[in-house]
């Protein structure tokens, strides 16, 4: 299954202020989802951006908020953004089928998100290297277990060409800068 520009949207979980900073290798979490989020937003493709219990965790962190642009935060208290029904009338309300997630924490708020999403009849693919958890073994069993459920998986680059599709274009060139 492709993923194509025209029926594709983002659901950024949860990079906030009091979490990342526990996230294992979160250097290279930032900076891969920072090179993500911006090619995606080159690229036009939608984005719902999601924050867990943001007056006890914090804002979306300002590395991630910059790449994202102006963009609404949808707080939730449920770990997956689906239970919040303002998050996914949000992601439906964007007619798109496949669903890129990318955030925290990949065992928690990421996989209880992209289950659902995946139940609700969305092709999901998790972005490997956008997302994070304190322990690797964590992140690792998200996803196995996201695997065991049917989502797929997929990485920054490889999202990031499968949506520009072809060489030659003005996207191609903008990309291909970005993920330098």
């Amino acid at each position: 299954m492709r993923i194509t520009d025209k029926d594709t949207a983002v659901l950024v979980v949860d990079f906030q202020e009091k979490l990342i900073p526990a996230m294992n290798e979160k250097e290279e979490l930032i900076k891969t989802s920072g090179v993500f989020l911006t090619g995606i937003k080159e690229l036009e493709i939608p984005m719902v951006v999601t924050q867990q219990y943001t007056k006890g965790l914090g804002a979306t962190i300002p590395e991630i908020a910059e790449c994202i642009g102006d963009y609404k935060a949808y707080d939730k208290l449920t770990f997956s953004g689906c239970g919040t029904e303002e998050i996914y009338s949000a992601i439906k309300a964007l007619g798109k089928k496949n669903i890129l997630v990318c955030g925290t924490e990949a065992h928690v708020c990421v996989l209880q998100s992209a289950i659902d999403l995946k139940t609700e009849g969305y092709n999901v693919f998790l972005v490997e290297d956008c997302i994070g958890s304190r322990k690797l073994s964590d992140k690792n069993n998200a996803i196995k277990r996201a695997m065991g459920e049917g989502i797929l998986i997929t990485c920054c680059e490889s999202a990031l060409f499968e949506l520009t599709a072809a060489a030659g274009t003005p996207h191609f060139k903008a990309i291909s800068k970005i993920v330098k």
